[in-house]
């Protein structure tokens, strides 16, 4: 008898779309132990091995590029406009490579996190399909690029991609989408952290009182210059380890070996910017965030305004953070309460629909494809 099979493109603009489609497929996997999982991905296949539950089929390409980024605050439109341009010339040609890959693997369903070409894929070749994000790129391209005489016709093939879709999870905190015609709203994902704190204190060596805070800005690089802060007593800066600090209160949190949701329970703090992945684990696992603003990224506004109502964090204007003026954001920050944990509800929510959409296609009896009666 056939396994079900689930194909899943996550996108890889960020690590952002990876954490929330893992905790998915976590609740997903516990449910349905028989589940055969085709990854694709730009993402590299460990970085998804250390999120992802069980083994996978790893497909090693991606299916969108979201945005090209000068850093990782700052868009680079022109070359964004280029690349854009450039794939919707060939848009048919890749629309029917991705049906025919999907008509081969023979896929029970295709999952999209937030690429819409899959989505035109299994429509040509009748394959059901479901898409899951706080954001799309056809809104994001909208709002840059709406007034450009090229873009309609852009904008009219990812949205029609989009909308071929069965539905579209939307997640909470995130845009309102009021395009998408099968949209649904769902709560937030995050996944929750170990409480690793005293281990990573005692390999790291920490002094009584000494703060941690790690610096995480996701999948693109934005290196600070952390080495010309002045130092501050008491305070401990996580790293990425490819920055090179040697300073004193400066360590890589790479050796740690933790998850970043570990690493999330064990910090006092966390410098970022505003991404879905990192604000709602944060929150979920009760971290203080420090953020600094992306200029005109429209998700930005709403997962701000979500952080401010259930997590505790403080905005850094750039030049603070350019400077290492940081210690009055720090003690602000500290000496406000931490709010209720909201609950993350999101990925059971989500995970419960792709279960009955998987079982009520696959040839197994449901008592042989899930732990649950």
């Amino acid at each position: 008898m056939r396994r079900p099979h689930l194909f899943v493109d996550v996108s890889a603009h960020g690590f952002g779309h990876l954490a929330q489609v893992a905790p998915v497929l976590q609740c997903l996997c516990a449910r349905l132990p028989a589940l055969r999982l085709t990854i694709r991905s730009g993402l590299p296949r460990a970085r998804l091995a250390a999120r992802l539950p069980g083994d996978f089929a790893h497909i090693a390409e991606s299916s969108d590029f979201g945005y090209v980024m000068h850093d990782a605050v700052s868009v680079d439109l022109a070359a964004t406009a280029l690349a854009y341009r450039g794939q919707h010339a060939g848009w048919k040609a890749e629309v029917e490579r991705d049906a025919r890959l999907l008509a081969g693997l023979q896929p029970d369903l295709v999952f999209s996190d937030v690429s819409c070409r899959p989505l035109a894929a299994a429509a040509q070749v009748g394959i059901p399909a479901l898409a899951m994000c706080s954001l799309n790129w056809a809104d994001l391209f909208a709002h840059f690029y709406v007034g450009e005489r090229w873009a309609a016709p852009i904008h009219h093939q990812m949205l029609t991609a989009y909308n071929s879709a069965e539905g579209f999870f939307c997640l909470t905190p995130g845009m309102p989408m009021p395009e998408l015609v099968r949209r649904c709203h769902v709560g937030p994902i995050a996944e929750l952290g170990r409480d690793c704190r005293r281990e990573v204190r005692e390999r790291l060596h920490c002094l009584d009182g000494e703060r941690l805070v790690l610096v995480a800005f996701g999948g693109v690089n934005q290196e600070l210059p952390v080495a010309d802060w002045p130092f501050l007593p008491g305070v401990r800066w996580l790293v990425p380890q490819s920055w090179r600090v040697a300073s004193p209160g400066v360590s890589a949190f790479e050796p740690l070996a933790r998850a970043l949701p570990d690493l999330l329970r064990a910090v006092d703090a966390v410098l970022t910017k505003p991404g879905y992945g990192t604000f709602c684990e944060a929150v979920c696992n009760g971290t203080p965030v420090i953020y600094l603003r992306r200029p005109d990224w429209p998700e930005q506004d709403f997962l701000i305004a979500w952080l401010q109502a259930h997590g505790c964090s403080q905005e850094i204007p750039a030049a603070d953070l350019a400077s290492g003026h940081l210690r009055p954001v720090l003690e602000a920050l500290w000496q406000r309460p931490l709010p209720p944990v909201p609950a993350a509800s999101g990925a059971a929510e989500v995970a419960a629909a792709l279960f009955e959409r998987l079982t009520s296609r696959c040839s197994l009896p449901l008592e042989r494809c899930s732990r649950h009666t």
